[in-house]
């Protein structure tokens, strides 16, 4: 089974740690390079400043990702350190590196891909999975300097683990999924001396400039503005959060991520669960906003159910062979009613889902922007969300490959600022992963609000099943 979780759920077994890195005389020229045209995209500018923010605050602000599978034997490290070199100047999301100006502007700055080398270093043997852990992530510096990506191989008598860590300036779940096939294919051209059957890359700069473009024609009397204005309107203003007491934004402690993963239902429950969405009007996701919804009327009496959830914004096919951050935030938001049940929220979700599909490509930072001075509206800059993510792992191309190589998809507890949930579906089991401030208010609150929703998960499978486990 392809492994997901936060870098705590990662547990590598001892070995020999052999790192690539950016060169010296890459970061010279990365320092010396003149500003792009080319602007970040508005969420990767947005990402930049709330990185900025937490820096005195003593915690990682950016959110550091890592894909690792393992292979066999010894591995080739002169092949190792070429397919990183390869890899890097393949995507040129990497030959980017973004500046915070005295004006308050952040800038690109790029570098020619024949100008991104990496250096080797041996870093020893490691024991123990939490040094490997601990080594990885403090090696990999965040988003505000240019070489926050690292990659590395641990190595062992009869195998090695290969581990790549991107921060998520550079990065998305498909990319995460990208970066496994790049590598094993660049590494296996170099064994071989064959060329590697990889598509060409689309470029991220591009997209950059295709998705300012976009959004900067949008104005606050555009209908898809329109409708993210009335939305937040009737949230009072602001964006989504989590009708739960999260502590107070005081300190390190708040900027904090802490985390949990726990099993939603095994696969029998979750083709049940399935079914009953299905026969309900609606699909596995929207069920799980149900759920949700219902979860929240247990902390508040609310007329509305309000989240963010991320989609893939690449449309093309050399961007789906792309690296880079390819995703935004659209809203799935539904009215509840006193006598909604499961089976009617199922489908109101269902709707709401497919009504956003045309806001894509509309960044909520830009709707924030063209907020200003709108009435009803109190939202600003540095704002953050209740956010929903699902992945079905079972339907990601090439599963089986990831589970023969035991691949794996991490990431640190970044700084969250709300509740962040993460649901995955795999063959045998569904997870929940939610991340959140690390505060005993926060904690106590994820507690009862996780007891909320696997109560009315847990009725949702048991009333659809007979004795032989059978929908009624």
């Amino acid at each position: 089974m392809v492994d997901f979780g936060f870098f705590d759920d990662w547990h590598p077994a001892p070995g020999r740690i052999i790192a690539w890195t950016p060169a010296q005389q890459s970061r010279a020229a990365m320092l010396a390079a003149p500003a792009h045209l080319s602007p970040p995209s508005l969420q990767q500018e947005e990402y930049l400043r709330a990185t900025l923010r937490t820096v005195d605050a003593g915690v990682r602000g950016s959110r550091l990702c890592m894909i690792v599978f393992d292979m066999p034997g010894q591995a080739d490290l002169p092949a190792m350190g070429r397919t990183v070199t390869r890899f890097l100047r393949r995507h040129d999301t990497f030959g980017s590196w973004f500046t915070h100006e005295p004006d308050g502007s952040v800038v690109r700055r790029v570098i020619d891909p024949d100008m991104v080398e990496v250096t080797q270093t041996d870093h020893g043997c490691f024991n123990g999975g939490a040094d490997i852990r601990a080594h990885v992530q403090a090696t990999v510096p965040n988003a505000l300097h240019w070489e926050c990506f690292g990659f590395g191989v641990i190595q062992r008598e009869e195998s090695f683990t290969v581990y790549a860590a991107i921060d998520h300036l550079h990065t998305d779940g498909v990319a995460q999924a990208l970066t496994c096939t790049d590598l094993l294919m660049l590494y296996g051209s170099e064994l071989s001396g064959h060329a590697a059957e990889l598509p060409a890359a689309g470029s991220h700069l591009a997209y950059c400039v295709r998705e300012r473009h976009f959004n900067d024609r949008l104005r606050a009397r555009s209908p898809k503005v329109r409708l993210w204005l009335d939305l937040l309107r009737r949230n009072g203003g602001d964006m989504p959060a989590l009708p739960v007491d999260l502590g107070a934004d005081t300190g390190a402690a708040y900027r904090r991520g802490a985390q949990i993963t726990l099993p939603l239902f095994d696969e029998a429950a979750a083709a049940r669960f399935e079914r009953v969405c299905t026969e309900s009007g609606g699909r596995f996701l929207s069920g799980l906003f149900a759920a949700l919804a219902l979860a929240e009327l247990e902390f508040e009496d609310r007329a509305m159910y309000f989240a963010l959830t991320p989609v893939n914004t690449r449309n093309s096919v050399d961007e789906s062979a792309s690296i880079g951050w390819y995703t935004n935030l659209v809203p799935i938001a539904f009215d509840v009613a006193a006598d909604d049940r499961f089976a009617t929220l199922v489908a109101k979700a269902d709707r709401a889902a497919d009504a956003v599909k045309d806001l894509t490509h509309v960044s909520p930072h830009r709707v924030v922007q063209l907020a200003a001075g709108e009435p009803g509206i109190r939202i600003g800059p540095g704002w953050a969300a209740t956010m929903v993510s699902y992945v079905d792992v079972r339907k990601i191309p090439g599963v089986e490959m990831f589970d023969a190589i035991h691949g794996g998809m991490f990431a640190n507890s970044a700084a969250p600022g709300a509740v962040y949930a993460w649901v995955n579906r795999f063959p045998d089991v569904t997870t929940l992963s939610l991340l959140f401030p690390d505060t005993p208010e926060a904690r106590t609150s994820i507690e009862r609000y996780v007891k909320a929703l696997l109560s009315t998960i847990t009725a949702v499978t048991a009333e659809t099943a007979d004795s032989n486990g059978s929908a009624r």
